[in-house]
């Protein structure tokens, strides 16, 4: 089991070191962590804070996979090694447009308070 993690957190340090949007999102989901403490949003929209954050982050380190996967079994340019990599994507752009509404939707009333 202890491997298990180890293999895990290599997996999470290799897509962070090598991989931008993941970076990105990372980053995102820090500021809206902290936003969200600061602005003092109640549990439950903490809660869907987190469980927001957690689901780009799983997104993206799925279409991670589909692309590292397509690279390893594709030598040359393919059609479907094409959709394999455009649905990962994706995958990507509707968990942070999904993302960006959820955010709206909590921290537009405490902005307004403000």
């Amino acid at each position: 089991m202890r491997k298990s993690f180890q293999y895990a957190g290599e997996g999470l340090a290799w897509a962070f070191h090598n991989h931008r949007n993941f970076r990105i999102y990372v980053g995102i989901g820090i500021v809206a962590t902290v936003l969200a403490s600061f602005l003092g949003v109640s549990k439950t929209e903490f809660i869907i804070v987190l469980f927001t954050i957690a689901f780009c982050l799983i997104a993206e380190l799925l279409n991670t996979a589909v692309e590292e996967i397509t690279d390893l079994i594709t030598i040359k340019w393919s059609h479907q090694a094409k959709i394999a990599k455009d649905v990962g994507a994706s995958l990507s752009l509707i968990a942070a447009a999904t993302a960006v509404i959820i955010g709206i939707l909590i921290f537009t009333p405490y902005f307004v308070r403000l």
